[in-house]
């Protein structure tokens, strides 16, 4: 069995760094033309001179920042009336900071509502006729555990990732018909800048030195160590080939068997 995505065009938001970057350059490995999207150009450009080209693949970056919807908005509007049709979209937004959820202002729920769902949504519909006309889509929404259980600590996050699986669920019902899929990917502890930055967080809060934070988090997974983004890039991968075509409207844990419900 090989991923093929030769002649593929895909999307990969947040691609400057961890799951976002190991997505792209896998996704460029199976043969995809990859288009990276992130706010910060040099890391952009970094990652695009890096990605695997053997396919005489056509890489390219958007730059663009989702706090700004309608900035964003506006790049994928001119991004697609020169483009042609992309196949596969991966939303991947980092997530919201750490906290209690009712500590939380009401500006943070705001915030994060528009730089997830919001910013999903727009990017969607900016290619869904073209993933129509082709008769081929793949939308992947790099999410998180809590949307099957609650991460403590992070109020916000559990709640706008619910929200966003919620809407992933819907659209795949309502796309199936055209040859599109909607799926999510919920990455446990993977070793990136975001997991670093919880991990010294609670440091910081209980007093515990940063190795003692990790072991008692390993100790929680089966698997007894953390992920790397590319384990969280191959599902995607996967999710975004032929091969996934009757996987539909599901929620995929990538989390070495941390979460504990089914």
């Amino acid at each position: 069995m090989k991923i093929d995505l030769t002649g593929k065009k895909a999307v990969v938001c947040g691609s400057s760094q961890g799951i976002g970057r190991a997505s792209a350059v896998v996704l460029a490995e199976c043969g995809a033309d990859v288009i990276l999207v992130s706010r910060n150009e040099e890391s952009l450009r970094k990652v695009l001179r890096e990605l695997p080209a053997s396919k005489n693949q056509n890489h390219n970056i958007i730059v663009a920042d989702f706090s700004d919807a309608e900035g964003l908005k506006k790049k994928f509007k001119n991004f697609i009336s020169e483009s042609p049709p992309v196949h596969i979209l991966v939303n991947n937004t980092g997530g919201p900071k750490g906290g209690e959820a009712y500590k939380a202002d009401v500006e943070e729920f705001i915030q994060a509502f528009s730089n997830h769902l919001i910013c999903n949504q727009i990017l969607v519909q900016s290619m869904m006729e073209g993933m129509k006309k082709e008769k081929y889509g793949r939308i992947i929404n790099i999410i998180s555990t809590s949307v099957k259980q609650p991460i403590k600590g992070l109020g916000v996050s559990n709640t706008i990732r619910g929200a966003v699986s919620s809407w992933s669920k819907t659209l795949s019902s309502e796309l199936g018909r055209f040859g599109i899929t909607v799926n999510n990917v919920l990455p446990g502890a993977t070793s990136t800048s975001r997991l670093k930055s919880i991990i010294e967080n609670k440091s910081s809060s209980t007093g515990k030195s940063v190795s003692e934070i990790e072991e008692e988090m390993k100790d929680e997974i089966p698997a007894g160590r953390f992920a790397s983004p590319e384990e969280i890039a191959y599902a995607v991968a996967f999710l975004a080939s032929p091969l996934a075509s009757y996987i539909n409207g599901v929620s995929i844990a990538v989390d070495g068997g941390r979460t504990g419900c089914l």
